[in-house]
């Protein structure tokens, strides 16, 4: 890890997190599978994430020990396979210290006609080297309700997009948490609390592309507990739904380093802006 890879709390950002995931993903296919070259470059630069589910476990601060990422595919269907990772160290006794659990759904994308295609017969041996099936139910992201809580404009930089023009699936999770921390300051101006991600779950429905005009990431609170607060939110061209996240935010104390309840003030100010059950 780097050093600019922690946030102000001098954990690693819930971000960089997925970039991890994608560095041991694209390692595991191109390095460490089976088959020519070509495919091996079909499963890596062919491919687009259609969903992340992302746990964090336990914060992760910087160190000169390296972590490791474990990573396999747990499903294979006829268009789209599943991966699963840990991102782990072995601790000072010696036990396992799990910091992350994901898993991503991907597919075959032939960009040249913006369109999905199936896997072929090559790349499911290849994947099957690497198969440990998993058959425990995927989280779903429901549309938003309404009202909204807030509107953030999304702006697409030239250095988001990789060379196909899509938008890069770990850049979906730094503009949540641009929107989020924006429509807390909206309803919090004065913050007396911090905040870590807990779990954060992206569906990918149509890509993001490079453009002048701003996309709108509509957000809203879905619930408000003891010490965390769920956001839903939707990325959208005009009434074109183009993504759906849900992220849950645990309230952080520095000093104990452990999960807390806010202040009066600020759980109800975060009440008062959510949506009603």
């Amino acid at each position: 890890m780097r050093w600019a890879d922690l946030d102000q709390l001098g954990h690693v950002n819930n971000v960089v997190y997925v970039d991890y995931l994608q560095e041991a993903r694209v390692d595991m296919l191109r390095a460490h599978g089976r088959g020519t070259e070509a495919l091996a470059s079909a499963l890596v630069e062919g491919l687009v994430v259609a969903r992340h589910e992302v746990t964090f476990l336990k914060p992760l601060t910087y160190d000169f020990r390296p972590v490791s990422i474990e990573c396999w595919v747990t499903d294979i269907k006829a268009a789209t396979f599943t991966m699963a990772y840990e991102i782990f160290d072995d601790g000072d006794a010696g036990e396992r210290v799990v910091y992350l659990r994901a898993t991503t759904v991907l597919t075959p994308y032939v960009f040249a006609e913006e369109r999905p295609r199936r896997i072929t017969h090559e790349e499911r041996a290849a994947l099957e080297v690497h198969l440990e099936p998993d058959h425990q139910p995927r989280r779903r992201t429901p549309p938003l309700p309404e009202p909204i809580t807030a509107h953030y404009p999304i702006h697409v930089r030239f250095s988001d997009v990789d060379v196909y023009g899509h938008v890069n699936n770990v850049k979906y999770f730094e503009y949540l948490q641009e929107a989020r921390i924006s429509m807390v300051n909206d309803l919090v101006p004065v913050r007396r609390f911090s905040v870590v991600v807990a779990q954060t779950d992206v569906d990918y429905v149509r890509p993001l592309l490079f453009r002048a005009t701003p996309y709108d990431c509509r957000s809203t609170i879905t619930r408000v507990g003891t010490r965390s607060m769920t956001v839903q939110s939707e990325f959208l061209d005009g009434d074109v739904v183009l993504a759906r996240a849900n992220v849950v935010v645990v309230f952080f104390d520095l000093a104990s380093g452990r999960s807390t309840e806010p202040e009066p003030e600020v759980r109800a100010a975060l009440l008062g802006a959510a949506h009603p059950d």
